[in-house]
This record gives C-alpha cells, structure tokens and sequence, in this order.
C-alpha cells in the first residue's frame, strides 16, 4: 500500500474533512480503532486539514516516510491514544522524509543549481511527526525510527493543500495539547524531539531551498490563546520513557516546558533543554524537570548484531553491551546549554566512566558557541553508588575537540542546595576560568571543574567596526589567566558578540586581538538590581569617547532613559562614586574604566530589567590601527589581592532525604504499583577479595545473612509484604519439603546464595515450579539469584534466574516488580484510577 512517487496515495487518509468532532456536529469524534499498517510505501496514517480525529489501537509496522503523520500546520484536536508506531524508514515525498543519499539526488523542486544540505534540510523522518502543537499524544510508542520517534514541528503559516486558508497558523504560540504516558525508544536521532519548523516559500534565487524542508527559524513559545500579550502556558511532558535512543533520549527548544515523572535510560544523551543562543525568546520563560530518573547504562544490554552498530564494554559491570555512539563518546544523563532551567527531584544512576570515555551524569552541549546562563539551578538530586562522575566540563580530545569555544569555557551550573558538589548555593564552572574564582574555591579534578561561592551574571559584548577580534578579559586578582573568547559569529564578520560569565563586585580589564572596535555596547544580563562589575576597556592613548547609557526593549525595539557620561580625572575618583553614570581614561595604561550597575529590578527568569536589558554604549574615535592589548601596562598596576565576596559554606555531609524522584520504577503503565527488590549474593571468591555482604532487599527493608547457604524470602504477591524469611545451610530434605509445601500460593519468591551451597545443582528441578521454563543447567555455579513466582498457571515475564562462576559475578542485582496483578490471582481494586482514560476522555470531549 501506499505510493511514494504520487503524493496522497497512503494506506489511510483523511484529507481536508475539517472538523470531525463535535465542533462539526459528531456526537462521538470519528475514530481510527484496531488497525494493522504494514510494510507500507507511503506513511501510515495521513491526518490532512481534518481536527478532532481519534486514532486508537494502531499499529503501524515498516513503512517508509512519516507514519502517523500531520500535514498542512493547521490540524489540531486529534487525538492519538495507545498506538504503536516501528521501523520508519526514510521516503522521498517531503525533505523531511528524506536521508542524506535521497536528500541530495532530489533536485527538482530546488533553485537551479543548488545541493540540499542533509543535516540541516533533511533528516527528520519520525514515526509521529506533529505539524501543530494543539494535539494529544496519550500512551504511544515510538521505536525504530531513522531519525525520530515523536518530531513536533512548526509551521508559521498553513502549507501545502491549506496554503492561504489560515493566514497566521501561530503553532510556536500555540499551548502544547496532553503529553502523557508516551514511550519512544530505538531511534537515531531522538526519542522526543520538539523544534523547528519547515520553510513555507518556494524555491528561489534568494532562499534556494526546497519547500517544506526543515527550518531553524521556529521558536516554541505557549502562550494563553496563542497571544504573546497573554500570560505564557507551560507545555507539561508527562510520563516519557525514552531509552536507547542513539542520540538523544529528548531535545526540546521552547520557552516554559515541564517534564515530570519520566525515565531515560541508555541514551546517547538522555535530556537537553534548548532556549536560544543569547536571548530566549519567550523573555521570563524557563524549563524545569522534576520527579524524573536518569539512567546511563542499564543492565539492559542489548546485543551484537542487526542494527546496533556499536558495541563495546560499559555499564556498572563493564560488561561487552550496544552503545549510543562509538566507545569514547561523552554520555551524559542531563544535558545543560542554554537556559534558563531547573532539575530538581531526580535520580540519576549507571553513569560510569571507562578508560575510554567520560560518562558523567550532567554534562554540557559538546562544542559549544552560545550562552550558557548562571541561573541554570541544580537542587534536590539524588546521585546513586553507580554513578561515577556527577558532572563534567569537558576536556580536549575526540568529541570535544580543543573544547575551547565561548560556550565551552562558560560552562557553569548552580547548587542550590549542595545535592551534586555538596557545598550549598555555590556554582561549579571550568577550572580554568579564573573569572569567576576566589581562593576558597574547591578543586574538582575529576569534573575539570572548581567550585565557587559567590553571585555571578552575564555581560554581553557587542562591536562593530572590527572583524575577526578576539577578546582577552583578565580578572585584576588573577591577571596571569586571562578568558579568551572568539565571540559567537563567524570570523570575519564585521559585528560580533562576547558572552562571559563574571563574578560581581570585581574589576576586569578587556583586550583585543586587533585594533580596538569603533563600537562597543555592554549590555547586563541576569543583573539583579545593585549587583555591579568594574571594567576597564584597552584603547589607544589618543582615543576620544562618546558614552551614554541606555535600557532596551527587546519586544517593542525601543530605547529609554538614554543618558551621556561624564568624566572624572582618576580611578579613585570613579571608585567614590559608583552611582553616577562616569568614567575614567587612563590614557598611559590606555584603559577606559567605567562601572556597570544594574539599577532596575528583574523578575525571576528574565534575562533583562522589567523596563528592558540596561546598557553602555561606547562610541571611540581614534586614528590610532595599534593591536589594543593593555595588559603589560594594567599589571602590576591594578593587580588586586584574591579575595572571596560571598564566604564558600563548609561542605554538608548529612544525607539528604529530600533528594532525588519520589519513585524509581517508570512504565507504560503507571497505575501499577512496583515493588523495590534487590538481591546480593555472595561467592567465596568475592569473600577471598574482601566483600563480606550478602542480602536480601524488599521495598527498602533489607534482610542480611552472613552465613554460607540459600536464602529464602517470600512476599505476597498482592499486597507486597514480606511473609517469611527461610535460611538453609545446604540443600537437604527440610529445604527440598519447604520448596515443596512451604512456598504459599500467590507469592514472589526471592532467592540468594552465599558461598558455594552444598546441593546447588539439586536444586535445579524445583526452580520449575516457580515459573522457569526448565530445569537449569547449574554445574560449576557458584552463586544463584531467583525472581520466581508461586502460583498461577502462566507465569509472569519477570521470573528470572541469575547464575555466577569464576569471575563472573552477580553483584547487586535489582528488580521493580509490579503488584497486585489480577494475573497473580490478586482481586482488582475497588475503584482503580487510569490517569490515561481520564485524559481521553478529556481530549475527546467525553467527560
């Protein structure tokens, strides 16, 4: 089925039906119900200027191009509820269906003679792809895609068959439908990804593009009825499980975003947060995730073949598993670039690193240009024993390459409350970026980082009139280690920018490359009011200079309180007055100083003051070409003593029973209950090597035996109790009549060995009747750990059972368990909530 050379021949098609719900007079939506789509030519489902459509209980298998997909920008409504989604493979009929071979031998809908960039114009074939924000994703799964699992786009007017019916779409606008219960796994580029949109013109000497190719223009940003002018509406991601996804388990770019209770496991990157590269462009907005877990490497470990294309040693077992990149790529659970964002209330575990490659549980965008804010807040996160780098700056090699761009030597988060550095409200940044340092800062090799107490902001640094500047900012308590930045524009563009991270209440000198620019405007970013820098600007000696001060409104693009400088004849003079808008040439060390003091307030996220982003403007007029580096001259002169503003906290070390996600077991159904069980065995090997821990845990309560033999405990499989605790030395006749008679019915039964047990291959056959298939082959083991089930005639997917010898040891294995099963026998609930039925009914009008 489905045509790929005939645009709308698709197995199923609803084209431009309009309303199909009770906005269109239904009673009931019209709806899509237990369909099979395989192997199909063209997509799976094409939902074209139609809103308010149900989509249930699908399944669409091998197709090529989009699947389940939205065409024109303008549908809305439609709902998409426990459909299933694998293997999408790349098409020819938009840019976006295509891959990198198909996405340059496509000419005929280009401008004579240009080649499509694959990277940038391509590449985005998704198994849900979302031309509209205003629709509803409930208990999905997404698997297998070439690029994406679930792609929401943005198309900033209405394209193709529905061009000109909608003059203004407004989808960045548009608040997020429900995100609930979604699952995406198995795909390259991303598992979620929210960004972008598609050009909407032809093909032009101008724009040679084609129509309808991915676009870098689009910026998400809900608001209330799609009115910037009304207050912002948080798009909420509920319940994402993202997991072995190459790439990205999530990107998403907006302005207010929450994720909530969701898992990411085995990706490549687990989360990122984007905003925009200096401004976000929602003012105030900011994204948050909370009550979520990370995980880097699970026990899940795939296997070698088929299209898992890397494999090597990894997780906490250091075992051979499939990999997301190569074996030295960076995997980090939660990744920061941009902001502003928080993460608080999360769990992160599994971030171990090899000899080969830094895993760390936080990390930072690799080869980075853009800001990165200070106000990038970490708190209440809890870092489990299988995480061996909480966090990490980076170092030069492959991935990184010189990590030596702006944004790379900006890195920095906030502790708020000491959970990853364990010192409370200081901030961790490169540790060689002696802007933002004290001597009581703390050394974290191991991150490449330094821990600072201390308030700290942005400056940007705007020129023009000088290309291909690089600008030097010397610290005057550090002097001897300059920050050196390029600017985030190409070299040799005539205007550039500079975004560095200062600590406030310090001097700092800036140099250039080159001759100094003509213009330089200093604009205070995340300043709160009163917080204040002294700089003192390189010029030539005969330099003249007009200098004013002014605030700007970003939206309305309009300046106020506009106000010239004065001069005083010394620094001294400048230091008595900080309030008042003068400044200072020193013409024999060639420094222009001034003060920047913000003197309006900010609310909370915004970059900028309530009345707009305060700045200095410096005009300079010289006839001077020398290269405008000070620095011989500033030092010694205006060297200062380190000293730290903000006293660093003694490090806390008190457990934080706060931290980390109230619940650790994610599934695709989460009206079940999970039970924590974890079983450590014990070998005489990994006696003789100094472990002498052996235990049995149940939901927290843990269990210990510290003799050689089984270990036995059962708990009820409905209520999740624990019923009876059973150590045997040897596997005799009381343990074999207990195996028999003593297990009651309906029972999880746990099982760990220490030593080598006398009897442990006669054991074998009894394991059968706890849910194994067969009898197993246990000659030479040395140690055991069961996950059975007593009772019922079907036993649960869970039961499994571990077996270690030599060196190959179990270690601390772990399980969720779900309970109170009708499955085990267990009676339903009086009265069950189902989250996701609650929400249909929602989405559907049916409540």
């Amino acid at each position: 089925m489905g045509q790929q050379r005939e645009k709308g021949r698709y197995p199923l098609h609803f084209h431009m039906c309009g309303d199909v719900d009770q906005r269109g007079g239904y009673l009931e939506p019209t709806y899509i119900d237990g369909l099979s789509i395989h192997h199909s030519f063209s997509r799976c489902l094409t939902i074209h200027a139609t809103n308010g459509l149900l989509v249930k209980n699908t399944v669409g298998y091998d197709t090529l191009g989009h699947c389940f997909f939205l065409e024109d920008g303008i549908e809305q409504r439609n709902t998409f509820y426990h459909n299933l989604g694998l293997l999408t493979r790349p098409g020819t009929l938009l840019p976006t269906d295509r891959n990198e071979t198909i996405c340059t031998s496509i000419k005929d809908k280009v401008f004579k003679g240009y080649t499509p960039s694959p990277s940038t114009e391509c590449k985005a074939v998704s198994t849900f792809w979302i031309a509209n924000p205003n629709n509803n994703l409930i208990s999905n799964a997404a698997a297998g895609s070439q690029d994406a699992g679930i792609w929401f786009v943005f198309h900033s007017s209405s394209t193709g068959d529905s061009h000109g019916s909608v003059p203004e779409t407004k989808a960045e606008l548009t608040p997020l439908g429900i995100f609930y219960n979604n699952r995406v796994h198995s795909n390259f580029k991303a598992g979620l990804f929210i960004d972008k949109g598609v050009k909407t013109t032809n093909a032009s000497a101008a724009d040679p593009r084609e129509y309808l190719c991915l676009d870098n223009s689009a910026r998400f940003r809900p608001h209330q009825n799609a009115d910037p002018n009304q207050p912002r509406v948080a798009a909420v991601i509920d319940n994402l499980i993202s997991f072995k996804n190459n790439d990205l388990g999530a990107w998403i770019r907006g302005g207010d975003i929450v994720i909530q209770n969701s898992g990411f496991a085995d990706n490549g990157v687990g989360l990122s947060f984007a905003s925009d590269g200096s401004y976000p462009k929602d003012e105030g907005s900011s994204q948050e995730v909370t009550q979520s877990l990370f995980v880097g490497e699970s026990r899940n470990r795939g296997t070698n073949g088929g299209q898992n294309k890397y494999w090597g040693i990894g997780g906490t077992d250091a075992k051979m598993r499939t990999l997301p990149r190569n074996r030295t790529f960076p995997i980090r659970g939660f990744q920061i670039y941009d902001g502003p964002l928080r993460l608080t209330q999360s769990t992160f575990r599994g971030f171990i690193p090899t000899p080969e490659r830094y895993t760390s549980a936080v990390g930072f965008s690799l080869k980075n240009t853009w800001q990165l804010t200070p106000r990038n807040n970490l708190s209440q996160l809890s870092f489990q024993s299988t995480v061996g780098l909480q966090a990490f700056f980076g170092r030069p090699g492959q991935w990184f390459e010189e990590n030596d761009l702006d944004g790379d030597k900006n890195s920095i988060f906030h502790d708020l409350d000491g959970s990853v550095t364990g010192y409370s409200d200081t901030y961790s940044g490169r540790a060689d970026n002696y802007l933002i340092q004290h001597p009581g800062c703390v050394k974290m090799a191991q991150w490449n980082a330094v821990t600072c107490s201390g308030r700290y902001s942005q400056v940007y640094i705007q020129t023009q009139g000088a290309s291909s500047l690089s600008l030097s900012i010397n610290r005057d308590e550090y002097p001897d280690s300059p920050l050196v930045l390029r600017g985030i524009n190409s070299q040799g563009a005539l205007s550039q920018q500079y975004q560095p991270i200062l600590m406030m209440s310090k001097s700092y000198t800036l140099h250039w490359s080159g001759p100094a620019p003509r213009e330089v405007v200093l604009s205070l970013i995340n300043f709160d009011k009163d917080d204040w820098v002294l700089v003192g600007l390189c010029y030539p000696s005969d330099t003249t200079f007009q200098i004013m001060a002014d605030i700007y409104d970003r939206q309305s693009n309009t300046f106020d309180d506009i106000t010239d400088y004065g001069t005083v004849s010394s620094l001294a003079q400048l230091e008595k007055k900080p309030m008042e808008r003068k400044y200072f040439f020193d013409q024999t060390a060639g420094l222009l100083w001034l003060y920047l003091r913000a003197r309006q307030g900010r609310d909370s996220h915004s970059y900028c003051s309530k009345k707009g982003c305060e700045r200095v403007k410096v005009v300079a007029t010289t006839s001077s070409k020398q290269i405008c580096n000070c620095t011989a001259k500033a030092y010694p002169k205006y060297t200062k003593t380190p000293s730290a503003v903000v006293p660093m906290p003694t490090l806390n070390t008190q457990p934080c029973n706060a931290c980390g996600a109230k619940e650790l077991a994610f599934s695709s159904e989460p009206w079940t209950s999970y039970l924590q069980t974890q079983v450590k065995t014990l070998s005489n090997k990994e006696e003789q090597r100094g472990d002498n821990i052996s235990f049995i845990t149940v939901d927290e309560m843990t269990m210990a035996f510290s003799q050689a033999g089984f270990f036995l405990v059962t708990v009820d499989a409905c209520s999740g109790k624990v019923t009876k605790k059973t150590f045997f030395a040897r596997m005799d006749a009381k343990m074999e009549e207990d195996l028999k008679t003593g297990i009651p019915k309906r029972s999880i039964v746990l099982m760990g060995t220490r030593g080598q047990p006398e009897g442990l291959v006669g054991l074998a056959p009894y394991l059968v009747s706890f849910g194994l298939a067969k009898a197993p082959e246990l000659h030479s083991k040395e140690s055991l750990a069961l996950w059975g089930f007593q009772g019922g005639s079907s036993p649960p997917s869970w039961v499994s059972l571990k077996a270690g010898k030599g060196d190959d040891f179990l270690g601390l294995q772990e399980r969720y368990l779900p309970l109170g099963l009708e499955a085990y026998g267990c009676s339903p609930p009086a009265v069950q909530t189902r989250k996701d039925l609650e929400l249909l009914k929602k989405a559907t009008g049916q409540q």
